[in-house]
């Protein structure tokens, strides 16, 4: 086992701490080695540039759907048009 000699002091809440404990000790692992074995197994470019390609197409979709909603709009309002003249004939 290595001879652990630094520290780092992490302010979490009373929640978080709990959960951490818990799950450590459903791990049979100290609280210290469940923190250390998350730590090094965190991997921030690869949730990252995951993240970023969801953001991405995220907002190609919304584009698209926003398109979409403007076409169907338009459609509508000549849909409307149509219908008022054609209901203006009919009176005259």
């Amino acid at each position: 086992m290595a001879a652990y000699s630094e520290r780092i002091p992490v302010l979490v809440t009373v929640q978080e701490k709990a959960l951490i404990a818990r799950m450590a000790q459903e791990a049979h692992i100290s609280m210290g080695e469940f923190l250390r074995r998350a730590a090094s197994s965190f991997r921030p470019g690869e949730d990252e540039q995951m993240l970023e390609g969801l953001i991405d197409q995220m907002l190609k979709t919304t584009a698209q759907a926003s398109r979409v909603i403007d076409d169907t709009l338009s459609f509508v309002e000549a849909s409307n048009q149509r219908i008022a003249s054609l209901e203006s004939s009919r009176k005259e």
